[in-house]
C-alpha cells in the first residue's frame, strides 16, 4: 500500500474475510492481478496449514501429556513450541546437569581453551538448532502482554543491550524448562523473574 501511496489497510489481513476487495484498491490491472494471485496463495496456504495443525494436534496425544501441560504453563509456550521442545529433548533424564542441557540447546557460547588460556569462542553449530529456535521464540512470546517480564528485560537491556538481554532471557527460559521437567513442577513467573 505504501509503495503506491495508498492509505494502510486498517483490518488484519490474517483473516480471509478482511482480504475481500484488497486488490480492487489498486488502479493498475497488472497490480490487481498480482495482488489477487498473492491473496489466492495465502488462502491456499491457510487451508494447508490448518490441516497440518490439526494433524499435529492429533499426534500430540502420543506425547507425555503431563510434560506438555508443564511446558504450556510457561507464558509464550503454546502447543507447537511445547511439542518442538519435547521432540528435541526426547528424555530430560539424559541431561545430568542443567549446563549440559543449555549447551545442547545452543543457549551458551562454547569456549576455546588450551592449557588454561582462552582463545575465544567456537563450536557455534554444535547442539540442537531447533531447541535454540524454540527458546528464542519462547523468549519473544514470553514478553508479549507481560509487563513484569518487559520490565525485567528493560533492566537487562540497560546492563547489556536488547539483543543480549533477549539471549539471556532465552537461556533463563531453557534453564527453567530443564528444572520444570526434572522436578515435574509448573512455571512460577514470580520466582523466575526474581532470580
Amino acid at each position: 500500500m505504501s509503495q503506491y501511496n495508498l492509505p494502510p489497510i486498517s483490518k488484519n489481513l490474517r483473516y480471509a474475510f478482511n482480504r475481500v476487495g484488497v486488490a480492487d484498491r489498486f488502479a493498475d490491472t497488472s497490480v490487481q492481478k498480482s495482488i489477487a494471485f498473492d491473496l489466492a496463495l495465502i488462502d491456499f496456504y491457510d487451508k494447508q496449514l490448518s490441516k497440518i495443525e490439526w494433524h499435529i494436534k492429533q499426534q500430540a496425544k502420543a506425547f507425555d501429556q503431563h510434560a506438555l501441560v508443564l511446558l504450556r504453563s510457561v507464558p509464550g509456550i503454546g502447543l507447537i513450541l511445547s511439542l518442538v521442545i519435547l521432540c528435541e529433548i526426547h528424555d530430560i533424564a539424559r541431561f545430568p546437569r542443567v549446563q549440559d542441557f543449555a549447551s545442547y540447546a545452543r543457549l551458551v557460547k562454547c569456549k576455546r581453551e588450551s592449557a588454561g588460556k582462552t582463545y575465544g569462542t567456537g563450536g557455534g553449530k554444535i547442539g540442537n538448532a531447533y531447541l535454540k529456535w524454540a527458546f528464542s521464540e519462547a523468549a519473544v512470546l514470553f514478553l508479549r502482554g507481560n509487563p513484569e517480564a518487559q520490565a525485567w528485560l528493560e533492566k537487562k537491556a540497560n546492563q547489556h543491550n536488547k539483543a543480549k538481554a533477549l539471549t539471556i532471557l532465552a537461556h533463563k527460559l531453557g534453564r527453567a524448562v530443564y528444572f520444570m521437567l526434572k522436578r515435574k513442577v509448573t512455571f512460577d513467573q514470580e520466582r523466575f523473574l526474581a532470580g
